[in-house]
């Protein structure tokens, strides 16, 4: 770890932002240059003193979550990202990796919507970052690991998640899934990430396999989806979908979709996250 080099590369970033960049007002009394400290601790989520003792070059070595929050709170490029991970004595994600990686602004993002469930995905259907609402609404996702952190191989694997709609439901977002999909695969031909998800979706999934030989391509914006929750029974939500200029990452807000779903949700906001299990099927 190489800490005066690591320290001043940290601060030299902080100061090259304009806070507008990251969705804060620049107002008139603002005499630091770039963010300031308690700001990057607030958008990395962390403690306004571990950034100090960052930037002094005194603190113990940050582990590879806290590179990543910082390299999204720093809005760094993937050259910046590498070189940060390897001030601190880490290795820097493959470029798959570093794709997870929610984008600041969209993290920002999910704070700003409030009590309304959102989430960022990557473009293969990863879970990169929930807002509370949405960790209330359907589990928290961001921790599953393998195939399964893809919205789509679980889709096509999980029973549960079938046995949740009717059949006609189920084949609608089941074709939409591929469309998705396969848009991903003609941007990223070649991409080893993009290829062995859908081999080993075709391998797994009679349904997959047929689908995927009708060669339907489309982006999904608009929505609706039914979520079965435990604590308030099936839910109905509308889905409008925002993506980044480059389509590799897509922040996902969820609507209640009538008058009872706007209840549910607001039942859900005042349970809380007591006793919720691991994730709810949708």
């Amino acid at each position: 770890m190489q800490r005066e080099q690591l320290a001043d590369f940290l601060r030299r970033r902080r100061e090259a932002i304009r806070p507008a960049e990251v969705g804060i007002a620049d107002g008139p009394r603002r005499r630091t240059a770039g963010l300031r400290r308690e700001e990057v601790a607030m958008l990395a989520g962390m403690s306004v003193d571990y950034v100090v003792r960052l930037e002094q070059g005194r603190s113990s070595q940050p582990s590879t979550q806290l590179l990543g929050a910082l390299a999204r709170a720093l809005r760094l490029t993937d050259d910046e990202r590498s070189h940060l991970f390897h001030l601190a004595g880490h290795q820097p994600p493959p470029a798959d990796g570093i794709a997870r990686l929610a984008r600041a602004g969209l993290v920002r993002l999910l704070d700003l919507v409030g009590d309304t469930p959102a989430m960022v995905l990557s473009d293969l259907g990863e879970v990169l970052a929930q807002n509370r609402m949405s960790i209330l609404l359907t589990g928290d996702h961001t921790g599953l690991t393998g195939d399964r952190r893809y919205v789509a191989y679980r889709y096509f694997t999980d029973p549960a998640i079938r046995d949740l709609h009717g059949p006609e439901e189920w084949q609608r977002h089941a074709r939409q899934q591929v469309a998705d999909l396969r848009a991903v695969a003609g941007r990223r031909a070649g991409d080893p990430a993009v290829t062995g998800l859908i081999e080993r979706l075709r391998a797994a999934s009679d349904d997959f396999r047929r689908l995927w030989a009708e060669h339907e391509v489309a982006v999904r914006r608009v929505d609706r989806k039914t979520f079965m929750h435990p604590r308030v029974g099936r839910i109905t939500m509308d889905c409008e979908t925002l993506v980044t200029p480059d389509l590799g990452q897509q922040l996902l807000v969820l609507t209640p979709a009538d008058a009872e779903a706007r209840e549910k949700l607001e039942l859900l906001r005042v349970l809380g996250v007591e006793e919720f299990p691991a994730s709810v099927p949708h």
